[in-house]
């Protein structure tokens, strides 16, 4: 697992990295708009879009089942895709992918087969790998889409749910972690970046005392692929998902990697095309994976987008982008911490692990109010709770601002934030 400040060198300047997202050139209230909500959804790039467009307009028909040339097009677009996310996140192979059509969607693919008979040999056999008393254990700053399904898994089944407590700084403490396997959970859900502490968690050691326990690691991934190089067998993880709307890709686009082996012993989530092997009136059988798991219908013209927006995300993590991702980060962090009244939430002493995630509060000030003014500023961040309710309640808020930055976001962008910022807290309090 490589942070950001030891990504691979390629040749993208700034400026050529700009003007692949046409959205930056729009204005808010008559000023620039400064986007700052890459957490939530990234901007669009020209070569995604047309992707897009050269998909549907010229290979639109339905995957794997004809014989005729467009549709053979389109399955070709389509298995392209696997193929570059396999390598993309080191995958021993593209069967271990599975697409869905988000990240929230492969969580609760995961947590629904999870509980219901695996399969052997092609046949159900009664034990699910999640049942009554098995326990599932969650750190406490996921987000609702690692956090709910796994709930809802433990109300189906009669597992039950228990927490790995977050430290003050936002990490995560391997003394508790081994204290907490002591309870011999069957799952460990954590993600690999927090998307509220923007803070990247020692994964492959966590996954290293985990498997010793006995206990599978499920991580999501929504921010870990943008900010950091993933190798899921390095790392260790057994499950790993993501969003592709995170990822410059189309929205309503997702991943799900599992180990081969992992991947086998899953029954089917949904019924219909494509995830079959024989249908009769008395019973069916299924296909092999990744097929197993994508009935009917997929998104035709949204998974090829994958191709382009992996290939950006890496071209975006080269020499000249780096530093200025870096030099961004650390302004910003130093700013935010000299300003009196503020909260920074996802503090560590060791810098290489904070990405450009910035979470915080004001004292006196209510978090709405705030992101409602840098709005009218040109400024676009995230207010809420940030889908991490629980962790609101730990840390003891309502709700806080988070300002998420992109490797092409500019340091006269980042002094405009906090130019903003200062306008803003004066006139709220």
């Amino acid at each position: 697992m490589v942070p950001i400040e030891q990504a691979k060198e390629y040749p993208m300047t700034l400026e050529q990295a700009r003007k692949r997202f046409p959205q930056l050139e729009e204005t808010v209230y008559g000023k620039p708009l400064v986007y700052l909500d890459h957490a939530a959804t990234s901007l669009r790039p020209l070569e995604v879009v047309r992707c897009w467009e050269e998909v549907s307009f010229r290979k639109n028909a339905n995957l794997h089942r004809a014989v005729h040339y467009m549709a053979q097009q389109a399955t070709a677009a389509f298995e392209e895709a696997r193929a570059t996310v396999a390598s993309f996140l080191g995958a021993a192979s593209p069967r271990e992918i599975v697409f869905t059509p988000g990240a929230t969607a492969a969580a609760n693919l995961l947590a629904t087969c999870l509980g219901q008979s695996r399969i052997e040999g092609g046949h159900r056999v009664a034990e699910p790998y999640i049942g009554a008393g098995d326990c599932l254990l969650v750190a406490e700053s996921e987000h609702h889409s690692n956090l709910v399904p796994w709930q809802m898994l433990c109300e189906r089944t009669g597992a039950r749910l228990v927490v790995l407590p977050v430290e003050e700084d936002g990490s995560y403490n391997l003394t508790r972690l081994e204290e907490a396997l002591k309870a011999a959970p069957k799952l460990f859900c954590i993600a690999h970046i927090s998307n509220v502490l923007g803070l990247i968690n020692p994964i492959a050691e966590m996954a290293a005392l985990c498997h010793r326990a006995g206990c599978r690691v499920v991580v999501d991934g929504a921010q870990g692929i943008v900010h950091a190089d993933v190798n899921v067998c390095e790392m260790g993880a057994d499950y790993y998902f993501f969003s592709g709307h995170k990822i410059y890709a189309a929205p309503g686009t997702g991943v799900l990697w599992a180990r081969a082996e992992l991947l086998d012993e899953l029954p089917p989530y949904m019924g219909g095309g494509e995830m079959i092997d024989h249908v009769r009136w008395e019973g069916s059988t299924w296909a092999e994976p990744p097929y197993r798991f994508e009935a009917g219908t997929q998104n035709l013209s949204g998974v090829p987008t994958l191709v382009p927006a992996l290939r950006l995300l890496q071209e975006l993590r080269g020499p000249e982008m780096l530093a200025n991702a870096l030099a961004v980060r650390d302004y910003v962090w130093e700013q935010l911490l000299a300003i009196q009244g503020l909260r920074l939430y996802g503090n560590p002493s060791d810098r290489s692990l904070k990405v450009p995630i910035f979470s915080f509060s004001i004292e006196g000030v209510h978090h709405e109010d705030l992101a409602l003014l840098l709005d009218k500023m040109g400024v676009a961040v995230r207010s809420g709770q940030m889908c991490a309710e629980p962790l609101m309640g730990r840390i003891g808020v309502t709700g806080m601002v988070r300002a998420s930055f992109a490797p092409f976001n500019t340091l006269q962008e980042a002094e405009t934030f906090i130019k903003s910022l200062h306008k803003a807290i004066g006139m709220l309090r």
